[in-house]
């Protein structure tokens, strides 16, 4: 691997950030080109080490996120509605009612025709006179010399047979609107005719006008006499003797029939789609831009920068620009309005280099390739759908599951066997997502693994440390950079014999500080793993050589430390033998040199990651070292937990990805995990079983986690704790219980008897019981044997306090 000009000094502190692994090999040039200069003005990034490689563009997954080169105005303009946790917002549109409670097609239907057979019952009956009583309502509001006697008299005037056209018009009306009603006609025409989509919907709308015309001409329906009747009655018939109006009046009753169809067909909108030459354009489709549109950079024009944000629209608009740029100059930007002094020189580094402003310190803005659809803007990696199952929510079912800081923050642990699809379908995109949200500069990661797991390539990274392997370009800091001893020996205890049950780390950490204070005062730097080994085994040489550089610098408190792990060594009960063992698994040929200490030394300092959006994947050596894999696991762990906590800076928001935590959680860490959603961090930890944490820790584990995740294939006994952490709740369960039937009289009795001859059983009646009951959300047999191959059950939590239940999900789709 090369060493990107820092073979000599690959140390990092808390105030350097590494350079970019491993260079890219030059296979295809950036999308995005460089600036002929570096971008002046404000970044909110520390500038890298002279080297650094161009920005490097990679391809997306289609759908979700922008294709190569293709421009992101579009995409910006998606909505991104807020939902529920979990829920993949990018254009998200909530599902149909429940199929429960609609009405069936056939039903819909049957009632719709018997609707209209009995609307054209009862007008037949009243236009043939079968309806007594029929005129009496319009009897009471006219004058009576209009009509003939008798209840059933017809019209005797002009005026008369006038009224009786109008009133039978108003009846038809109100019969029409009773009939839709009742038969259930606009359903009918938003399930069968609208749901279909255009051009259907305007296809069968103009043959349904078609259809009114040819009545209404033929007067089949009653409306151009009715409507000639009352205009004469208030302009009077004189109105008639111009052809004009004639023609105005006739012009206006085809305009309204056919005005509701043009209303429900949608005309106007594929007439405007054909004038513009585009397909219709679906439900979900973006919206037109607009001032306010987020490609249009709002919040820039708000502050005054219409300049800048002119350039980046055509950045956008022309691809020059991708969705991490847009994420990167937005949050940039929101970084600088917090101090006013950086926004002129921001604005002019966007009016000089566009897009390019503002860069990540490795000068990446995309990643080599990604696995997995991403929404960088919201910060959402989809990870599945949620499956078509009686245990999901209806709501949920079909949509989209998508983990985002939000639920990470809250820490996330996924427990399946090998296989299960935990490294593929879930660590790598969250990696991934976590490596984007670094490039827009709000996110630092840490992914650890074992070598050769697919956790991304080293290009993705900033930093690649491959424990035991000599080319490495870094190495691991047992001591997480810190210079106080006290802080190095708590962190180390909990690493190297945090999972000892009888011992307790809080000896073992003072044991390793009164060692490690006197040799930081003597040397200046702490002990070296051969170094740290002969001190805890109480080696006299070692021990008679510290002594001597503490009294010829003249340390007296230093030397009463020494003095006082001299007595205790080898005592009972003493921590120091079962230390140097601990210390023994580092101290290998495969390991020579690589923890080594003092100004030579090369080691990462974890401590960074809560400064800078750095990129940091570490591989193991499980395969030939598999103890000093997990005490390395477990020592990144707790230093991670004890950095993140103690940082005063919390808008990075960090993450630690363990892809095999196996034997790494202990009580500490569990407490650390704890508190990480109070200083914007968090953690994804993976185990084959709950059993590779201890049992006293199964339950604290799960109550200090947010998000859990149950793959295919656990045991029972992990069900059990994941069905015991996820509560239960309250559901309508239906009893039937079938009674016998005794009849009391003889008849009776002779037809239950004929009955059960003719059936072979007894004449029951059903008694049903409906109550609310509490029932396990997934009970553990479930878990162990319902949940399909590629699905995991997952429950998720946001650090705000939202809560999903556990949904069964298709990862990957």
């Amino acid at each position: 691997m090369a060493d990107d000009g820092t073979r000599d000094a690959r140390g990092t502190s808390a105030d350097r950030v590494p350079g970019p692994a491993v260079p890219p090999p030059p296979t295809a040039p950036p999308r995005v080109p460089p600036p002929a200069a570096a971008p002046a003005g404000p970044s909110p990034y520390p500038q890298t080490a002279p080297g650094q490689r161009p920005p490097r563009s990679a391809g997306a997954a289609p759908g979700e996120q922008p294709a190569p080169g293709a421009p992101v105005d579009a995409w910006l303009r998606t909505p991104r509605p807020p939902e529920e946790p979990g829920v993949w917002r990018f254009g998200y549109t909530p599902p149909p009612p429940e199929a429960s409670e609609r009405v069936s097609d056939r039903s819909l239907l049957v009632g719709a025709l018997i609707a209209l057979l009995s609307a054209l019952l009862l007008w037949s009956l009243w236009r043939n006179g079968y309806l007594p009583y029929r005129l009496v309502p319009l009897k009471l509001f006219t004058p009576g010399e209009w009509w003939n006697p008798g209840t059933s008299g017809g019209p005797r005037t002009i005026e008369g047979s006038d009224a009786l056209t109008v009133y039978e018009a108003i009846l038809f009306g109100l019969l029409a609107y009773g009939c839709a009603r009742i038969g259930n006609f606009a359903e009918l025409f938003r399930r069968h005719v609208a749901g279909r989509g255009q051009p259907f919907l305007a296809v069968a709308a103009a043959v349904a006008a078609g259809l009114t015309q040819l009545l209404v001409w033929k007067e089949t329906l009653p409306v151009v006499r009715p409507v000639l009747v009352l205009v004469a009655s208030v302009a009077g018939g004189e109105i008639y003797q111009s052809q004009t109006v004639v023609n105005v009046i006739y012009g206006f009753i085809a305009a309204a029939a056919l005005w509701p169809f043009a209303l429900l067909g949608r005309w106007r909108e594929v007439i405007a789609a054909r004038r513009g030459g585009a397909a219709l354009a679906p439900g979900d489709a973006p919206g037109p831009a607009t001032a306010s549109s987020a490609d249009q950079w709002p919040e820039l024009r708000a502050a005054g920068w219409s300049d800048a944000a002119d350039a980046l629209t055509a950045e956008v608009r022309t691809g020059r620009m991708n969705d991490v740029d847009v994420a990167r100059l937005r949050h940039a930007w929101t970084h600088a309005t917090r101090r006013p002094e950086r926004l002129a020189p921001l604005a002019e580094a966007v009016l000089r280099t566009g897009g390019a402003a503002a860069p990540h310190p490795s000068g990446h803005r995309d990643l080599p390739r990604r696995t997995a659809r991403h929404d960088v803007l919201t910060g959402q990696v989809r990870i599945g759908r949620c499956a078509q199952d009686d245990h999901n929510p209806y709501i949920r079912r079909g949509t989209g599951l998508a983990l985002d800081p939000t639920l990470l923050g809250t820490s996330l642990l996924a427990v399946g066997p090998p296989g299960a699809g935990k490294s593929t379908r879930l660590i790598r995109p969250v990696v991934e997502a976590l490596a984007l949200r670094a490039l827009a500069g709000q996110a630092a990661v840490l992914a650890v693994g074992a070598a050769g797991e697919p956790l991304g390539p080293d290009e993705a990274f900033d930093v690649v440390v491959r424990v035991g392997d000599p080319a490495s370009a870094h190495d691991i800091d047992l001591y997480g950079g810190t210079s106080d001893p006290d802080e190095a020996a708590a962190v180390l205890a909990e690493g190297l014999v945090g999972d000892v049950g009888s011992l307790d780390s809080r000896r073992a950490a003072t044991v390793l500080a009164q060692l490690l204070g006197p040799y930081r005062t003597a040397h200046g730097h702490f002990p070296s793993v051969p170094e740290l080994r002969e001190l805890l085994d109480a080696t006299p040489a070692a021990l008679a050589g510290l002594r001597a550089a503490l009294e010829a610098a003249g340390h007296r408190a230093m030397l009463r430390e020494l003095d006082v792990r001299a007595r205790q060594a080898g005592g009972p009960g003493d921590p120091g033998p079962v230390l140097a063992d601990r210390v023994a698994l580092l101290d290998r040929p495969a390991f020579a040199g690589f923890f080594a200490t003092g100004p030579n030394a090369r080691p990462f300092a974890l401590r960074s990651l809560g400064q800078h959006p750095l990129r940091v994947r570490v591989d193991l050596p499980e395969r030939g070292h598999a103890e000093a894999s997990r005490l390395l696991t477990r020592l990144l762990l707790a230093q991670f937990t004890a950095i993140t906590a103690a940082r005063t800076d919390t808008t990075l928001f960090a993450c630690l990805v363990l892809d095999d935590a196996t034997h790494a959680v202990t009580a500490e860490t569990v407490r650390g995990i704890r508190r990480l959603r109070s200083v914007n961090a968090g953690a994804v930890l993976a185990l084959r079983t709950v059993d590779d944490v201890p049992e006293a820790l199964h339950t604290p584990l799960l109550g200090a986690v947010g998000c859990t995740a149950a793959f295919s294939g656990i045991t029972t006994w992990d069900g059990k704790r994941f069905a015991e952490s996820w509560g239960k709740e309250w559901v309508e369960t239906r009893e039937v219980a079938q009674h016998t039937v005794f009849a009391d009289q003889p008849f009776t009795r002779a037809l239950h008897a004929l009955r059960k001859l003719v059936t072979g059983k007894a004449v029951t009646t059903d008694a049903v019981t409906v109550r609310q009951v509490e029932k396990e959300r997934w009970s553990a047999s479930e878990l162990a044997y319902s949940v399909p191959a590629g699905h995991a059950v997952v429950r998720l939590a946001t650090v705000e306090g939202e809560h999903a239940p556990p949904l069964l999900v298709r990862l990957g789709d």
